[in-house]
């Protein structure tokens, strides 16, 4: 019997597109992050079913809406405990979380220094753009203290959160920063992301046209100095962020102190591009070595329902 070739069905950026309306603001920059996010998609050739996206409450919420693979929207701040259950029940579905800077770095606080501690394997990019844009624009946790948008009412009286210094304390073991009008950068940030295996995260500078006029198109592209504009790519500069060696603490500590060197930058400039990368044991590989069952198959194919449970109410008694 002669063999036929099996040709894999190769996708396009349309395949991950949905049907429902986009009702984001003309010349929001989260136009671009979910162009980037597809486009990464479809060059990693990955089928729509394979794919699981979850967000959070905010603008950045309608991403799983617009796209063409499993999604869910979850609770203000909650992306990444849902996260957590989708990938401990499906190990092998590539699983992608998007929330706000509001979301992720002030009432998900928390859930964020956890998300990294386990070094799950999925991929957070995080729409930063200082503001609360869905609620009318109040300042969010990356807002510089002294600052203020057209939309608040007074300077902010807090320190900022630094996401890049976050994620390297918190364990993330992949950590970047994008710009969502630099499409062609970011789909390379993203795609790197969810080939890294580990918590990636990638801080996304997202510009909101209706509520920051602080960090707008035109300030990132430098008009206010002339057309010298603010961005710098880590890819252009003599700068490796790869830990070749993740036993040799010294190696370690030298890469998280270069990424905070490079990511505590002036206001007047800022810097794209992947800061550090580590390869560690993820949440899921060290389960499975204390879960036999687990090394079998992912507990989404495995029939629990049929198994007999006597055993184990046997043993507790």
């Amino acid at each position: 019997m002669e063999e036929q070739a099996v040709q894999e069905k190769k996708y396009a950026v349309q395949d991950y597109k949905s049907d429902l309306h986009n009702d984001w603001c003309p010349g929001c920059g989260d136009f671009g992050i979910l162009t980037a996010l597809q486009n990464a998609l479809a060059n990693l050739g990955l089928a729509p079913h394979q794919v699981a996206v979850v967000s959070g409450v905010g603008c950045s919420g309608k991403t799983p809406h617009y796209l063409n693979t499993y999604g869910f929207h979850t609770l203000h701040g909650r992306v990444l405990p849902m996260a957590t259950g989708i990938k401990l029940a499906n190990r092998e579905i590539t699983l992608v979380a998007v929330g706000g800077d509001g979301d992720g770095y002030g009432i998900g606080g928390g859930q964020f220094v956890a998300g990294g501690r386990r070094n799950l394997d999925f991929t957070y990019i995080i729409y930063n753009n200082d503001v609360y844009a869905l609620t009318k624009g109040q300042a969010s946790p990356t807002v510089a203290r002294g600052k203020k948008t057209k939309s608040m009412p007074e300077p902010s009286i807090l320190e900022p959160i630094h996401p890049v210094a976050l994620a390297l304390s918190s364990g993330y073991t992949f950590v970047a920063r994008g710009y969502a009008l630099d499409v062609k950068h970011l789909t390379g940030l993203i795609q790197r992301g969810i080939e890294h295996r580990g918590s990636a995260l990638i801080d996304v500078y997202q510009t909101c046209p209706t509520y920051n006029d602080l960090h707008s198109r035109a300030w990132y592209a430098g008009k206010d100095r002339g057309g010298k504009s603010r961005i710098r790519y880590l890819d252009q500069m003599q700068y490796d962020p790869v830990v070749k060696n993740p036993e040799d603490a010294r190696e370690v500590a030298q890469k998280k102190l270069q990424a905070l060197e490079k990511a505590w930058s002036a206001d007047e400039e800022v810097t794209l591009g992947v800061y550090y990368q580590i390869r560690l044991p993820t949440l899921e590989e060290n389960l499975a070595q204390k879960m036999p069952a687990l090394q079998d198959a992912p507990l989404a194919e495995q029939r629990l329902w049929e198994r007999d449970i006597a055993p184990l109410f046997e043993e507790l008694t």
